[in-house]
């Protein structure tokens, strides 16, 4: 059995094609990458597949000249569901382009903030300085609540220390939550000036 250089190289024309415009932003790109690329792989089945020979049928032609049926119901298979995907994806084009008059798939607020992290670590880097921030409002407020008393105030006002102290730890760890909190929803809405004419 032999097979022609030609197609192999068609087929991977097709293929390299189709996985090139699948990466595009624009939904009927993506649409067009979908069919070459359906194509390009049920071109390849065929060649594959080898010579056309008889018709597998037995009693009709001779085993050892039967052309393979295997590959033909495979593209068969996969042309309807190339067919089903194509309808599927030209049904979200439409729908998209009703919506917002445009085929373009845009960044949601995820990719933004995910990019933005993976740009340079904003978010650690803030997380810790809310943290030292934090332990250096707890270290003050410890020495703030710990002034030498006598021996007996330290025995009536330590219990009431306590609480003033968890109280006020409370308070920090809150107000650190709330900053990074604020810090995270400034920036899943792109809202970071660094990010300003950034699609």
């Amino acid at each position: 059995m032999t097979i022609s250089l030609v197609p192999l190289l068609v087929c991977g024309l097709l293929v390299a094609a189709g996985v090139t415009l699948l990466l595009e932003r624009s939904l009927v790109r993506v649409l067009a990458g979908v069919i070459l690329l359906g194509n390009g792989v049920n071109l390849l089945i065929v060649t594959v597949g080898g010579d056309a020979g008889a018709p597998p049928l037995l009693g009709r032609s001779d085993p050892d000249r039967m052309a393979d049926p295997l590959p033909q119901a495979m593209v068969l298979t996969a042309i309807v569901i190339t067919l089903a995907v194509t309808a599927f994806l030209l049904a979200m084009v439409h729908r998209a382009w009703q919506l917002r008059d445009s085929d373009e798939v845009s960044d949601d607020t995820e990719d933004r903030w995910v990019r933005l992290r993976a740009r340079r670590g904003q978010l650690g880097e803030r997380v810790r300085a809310r943290q030292a921030e934090y332990d250096l409002l707890v270290a003050e407020q410890r020495a703030e609540l710990h002034v030498e008393p006598t021996k007996g105030e330290r025995l009536a006002h330590r219990r009431t220390d306590r609480r003033k102290l968890k109280h006020r730890q409370r308070e920090a760890r809150r107000q650190m939550r709330r900053a990074i909190r604020a810090e995270r929803e400034r920036q899943a809405l792109a809202l970071d000036p660094e990010l300003e004419g950034d699609d």
